[in-house]
């Protein structure tokens, strides 16, 4: 049994959502969109989705430059990540190098054949995905299993 982890995808306008099931499968809860960036609401959203889904660990997706350096963005969500975390000390939050996190996301868009308006309200929750899907993976892999 796999614990239960959400993996989020932070935008200015938009957070894509995903969870894991007890067998470790992935699956998109949705996109959220609030107020330019107003984190606020974002992070309220956050801690309604942990306290349904009863969820202690929290992975979400830091974009760097492919250079590796810190994005402004990046900055946005290290400063979500903070403000969570002191209004819920008992979250366990990780960071995912989310660098090619869209470029995966829009493929899978692609192969599923969806049109531009599909794409454009999934590619958050299915960049969640893969941030999650990379985070499970990962850990899976330093655990040896």
């Amino acid at each position: 049994m796999v614990d239960k982890v959400i993996g989020l995808d932070l935008g200015t306008t938009t957070l894509g959502i995903a969870y894991n099931d007890s067998l470790g499968f992935v699956h998109g809860i949705e996109t959220f969109r609030f107020p330019k960036n107003q984190y606020i609401v974002a992070r309220k959203h956050v801690h309604e989705i942990v306290e349904r889904y009863m969820i202690k660990e929290i992975a979400i997706g830091l974009p760097l430059h492919l250079s590796g350096d810190m994005s402004d963005m990046a900055e946005n969500v290290l400063r979500f990540i903070s403000d969570l975390k002191s209004e819920d000390p008992t979250l366990d939050i990780h960071t995912v190098d989310e660098r090619l996190s869209s470029v995966s996301a829009n493929k899978t868009i692609s192969t599923l054949g969806m049109n531009h308006q599909q794409r454009k309200d999934s590619v958050d929750r299915i960049a969640a995905c893969v941030i999650l899907d990379t985070y499970i993976r990962a850990k899976e892999n330093q655990h040896g299993n």
